[in-house]
Order: C-alpha cells, then structure tokens, then sequence
C-alpha cells in the first residue's frame, strides 16, 4: 500500500484466526463521524459479515478517542438540507447495519466516546471497555439532540438514565457505563476480557451466532425501523437551526455557546 493510500485509510482492518479486527485511525479529528470515515466502517463491517471464516468482529480504535461523534467541521461547512439529510442517512445506515450484520459485533475501548459514537457503541453486541473511557451524550449542549443515535441508545438504558444523560450532556465513567447496563463490562484487564470472550465465540456455531444474534436485536431492530424516519427529519431539521450553527462554531472555537451560563 502507497503512502498516500495509507493516509487515506481511516479505518483498517484485518484478519486472523477467525476474527476480523476493525480499527479507527483518524486521531487528527478524534476518529469523528466524518463521510469517508462511516463509508469506511461501513465496506469494513460489510467485508467481515461477507467472510465465512470470519466468527467475529472487533471493532476498536487509536488514540484516546474511541469516537469524538459527527464530524463538526464537516456539518458546519456543508449544512443544506441534502447535505444534513444524507449525513443522517449515513448514521442510520451504519447503526442498523451493526445490528443486522450476522456476525457478532465485540467492542473494545479504551478512550472517550461522546455523541455519535455512543451510537456506535449503542448498536454493537458487546462493549468492553478499559477505565480510561468516559461517555456523554454532549447533543443538547449544541443545540441538537440525540435523534439518529436514540434509536440504539435508548433501548440500552432505563428511562430516567436516558433522561439525566440525554438533558444534561453529563460525562459518566466506565464503571457507571457498566452499572447501568450501557456497557458490558468495564474491565481491568480489557484485552484479556475480549480474549475471553473470543475463545467463546470460537466454540459456537456459526448458525447459531447468527440465528441468535437476530433473535436477541428484534425488538430493537424493529423500533429502529419504525422511527427511522421521524428522527432522521429531526437531525436534519436541527442541524440546520440557528442554534446548532452557534453551538457548532462555539465547539470549534473552543468558546462556551452564547446561552451557556
């Protein structure tokens, strides 16, 4: 691979002994929601589940950001409605294909997840995650709201943590991620838990990963479809908003937005 392919690459991916591993590496943007980056994990994900000899996928990252969300100076600079429909679009996209996908989806972090990227999280099979990693659902403090990402976020907590985390935009740790079931495990010894649970997968059919992998996101898969619509309208709607493009500029600008007190 030429130098300029590897700069190129955002997302790598390789295969061993069964496992796919599925990298991010954009760390100049903190592996944000940029379209080449989604486009990216989405050939990836797709080229695994497409590999009979693939059992699993491991999906982690570089850096100390496991995913920053949506690419802000992207959406900033490109803010037409094609242009914010098809960025919601493309999140949908890559949310419900993590869900529908018949190989298992293991995440491993050990990094900050904020926004988008809870969606990612949201929608993978099992989380383990490191001590370092925190989370937050930052939307509301932009001037947007959690609308594509709700639909794999929500179902994974209780209604009143959803509230706190989604109105507050609050930061939590890996062990309360864990306490309130948004993770699976915050792990000491993270690349021994993922291990573990390789050498688990290793022992199951592959039928029966896929067969009970659809059996256990049907309710989820299913809500997902029938609000698909509806939120994507809403993101579009708010990312177009006045409030959005001062929350935008504020975060780039490393400034408090105007209605912060």
């Amino acid at each position: 691979m030429s130098s300029e392919q590897q700069a190129a690459e955002l997302v790598h991916y390789e295969v061993e002994r069964g496992v796919a591993r599925v990298t991010l590496d954009s760390p100049h943007n903190r592996n944000a929601l940029s379209n080449r980056l989604v486009g990216q994990l989405l050939e990836a994900l797709r080229r695994a589940d497409g590999d009979d000899d693939v059992r699993v996928i491991v999906l982690s990252h570089t850096g100390n950001t496991f995913c920053a969300g949506m690419d802000l100076t992207e959406a900033s600079e490109n803010t037409g409605a094609d242009a914010a429909t098809a960025r919601s679009q493309q999140l949908a996209d890559l949310l419900r294909t993590i869900l529908t996908l018949g190989t298992p989806v293991v995440a491993s972090i050990d990094g900050h997840v904020r926004a988008g990227g809870m969606g990612i999280i949201g929608a993978c099979d099992i989380v383990v995650s490191g001590q370092r990693s925190t989370f937050g659902l930052t939307e509301a403090r932009i001037g947007v709201a959690p609308s594509i990402i709700s639909l794999v976020v929500l179902p994974r907590l209780s209604d009143r943590s959803a509230a706190r985390l989604c109105l507050t935009g609050e930061t939590f740790d890996a062990a309360e991620a864990a306490r309130i079931g948004f993770i699976t495990e915050a792990a000491d010894d993270r690349d021994g838990a993922v291990a573990k649970l390789l050498t688990d997968f290793r022992a199951v059919s592959p039928q029966g990963l896929r067969e009970t992998k659809l059996l256990v996101n049907h309710a989820i898969l299913a809500s997902f479809d029938a609000s698909r619509d509806r939120v994507v309208e809403q993101s579009t709607r708010l990312f177009r908003s006045e409030e959005a493009a001062e929350g935008m500029r504020a975060f780039l600008e490393k400034r408090p937005p105007r209605w912060a007190q």
